[in-house]
C-alpha cells in the first residue's frame, strides 16, 4: 500500500531541497537587511504609499521585524509565491500523466483512481511541511541572532495557518489538471485562477463598493500580518480555508473518476 506516495514523495525530495534552501536564504536576507537599515524611518514611506499597495503586500509596520517580515517574506513568498508554486505543482498531477500517457500504465495496476490521485496529491505535503518548518525555525533563529525578539507562538500561527491556505492553491490545480486535456494548459490555468483571487482581494476588494468579491478569494482568510504584528488571528479563517480545500479535491476526485482517459 502507499507505493504511490512513497514513490512521488521521493521525487519531490531534491525539488524540496532546493526550494526550502532558497526561501531560508531570502528569509536571511531579509532579517539581516532589517539589521542593516536600522534606524530608518520608515513611516513616512508606509504613510505615502498607494492603500492598494499596502493591502497587498501587508504592509502596516516596516519599523519592527514583525512588520518587516511580514511585508518581505509572508505577503510576497508565503501568499503569492508559495499559493503558485503549489498550483502549478498540482496542475501537474494528473494532466502530466494522462499527456504522457503514463496514466494507462497506473491504470492498469490494482489501484482505484480515487487512491492514485489521493496519494499523488499527498506527495505535496513533503514541500508543504519542509518549507514552514525549516523556513520558520531559520527566521526564528536569526531574528534572535541579531538582537530582536520575535513571539514564537505567533510565529507558529503564520505558519500553521498558512498550510490550509496553501491546499486551497494546490485544489485548485488538482481540478485544473482533471479537466484539462495537456498539462501546460492546466498549470497556466491554476496560476492565473490563483493570481487573480489574489488580485481581487488585494486591489478590487479594498473598493468599498465591491467589499463583498474579496470572500471568495482564499488569501482574504489568511492574514499573516495581522498574526505576526498584532497576535490576533480568527480559528474560523483557516477553517474555512479547510472546507474549501476538502470541496475542491472532493471536485476534482470526482470529474476525475468521470473522465474518459
Amino acid at each position: 500500500m502507499f507505493e504511490t506516495l512513497r514513490y512521488e514523495s521521493r521525487r519531490r525530495v531534491r525539488g524540496t531541497a532546493i526550494m526550502t534552501a532558497a526561501i531560508s536564504l531570502y528569509a536571511g536576507f531579509t532579517v539581516w537587511y532589517f539589521s542593516a537599515l536600522e534606524g530608518v524611518d520608515y513611516e513616512q514611506l508606509v504613510q505615502e504609499a498607494p492603500a492598494t499597495v499596502k493591502q497587498a503586500f501587508g504592509i502596516e509596520s516596516l519599523t519592527t521585524i514583525e512588520g518587516f517580515l511580514s511585508a518581505q517574506v509572508f505577503n510576497f513568498v508565503w501568499l503569492l509565491g508559495l499559493g503558485l508554486y503549489f498550483a502549478y505543482a498540482a496542475g501537474a498531477l494528473i494532466a502530466d500523466d494522462i499527456e504522457s500517457e503514463r496514466m494507462d500504465l497506473l491504470l492498469s495496476f490494482p489501484i482505484s483512481r480515487t487512491q492514485l490521485l489521493a496519494e499523488t496529491f499527498a506527495s505535496l505535503l513533503v514541500p508543504l511541511l519542509a518549507v514552514n518548518i525549516v523556513t520558520g525555525g531559520v527566521i526564528y533563529l536569526l531574528v534572535g541572532a541579531i538582537g530582536q525578539t520575535i513571539a514564537p507562538a505567533h510565529l507558529v500561527v503564520a505558519h500553521v495557518f498558512s498550510l490550509p491556505y496553501l491546499l486551497v492553491c494546490a485544489a485548485i490545480g488538482v481540478v485544473a489538471s482533471v479537466l484539462a486535456e495537456r498539462a501546460a494548459i492546466a498549470k497556466r490555468a491554476a496560476v492565473g485562477i490563483v493570481f487573480a483571487l489574489y488580485l481581487v482581494e488585494s486591489v478590487v476588494g479594498s473598493n468599498t463598493a465591491f467589499e463583498w468579491v474579496q470572500y471568495i478569494s482564499p488569501t482574504h482568510y489568511y492574514k499573516p500580518t495581522q498574526i505576526l504584528v498584532h497576535g490576533s488571528f480568527n480559528v474560523t479563517d483557516p477553517l474555512v480555508l479547510l472546507v474549501t480545500f476538502v470541496v475542491l479535491l472532493a471536485l476534482g476526485q470526482f470529474l476525475f473518476q468521470r473522465r474518459d482517459i
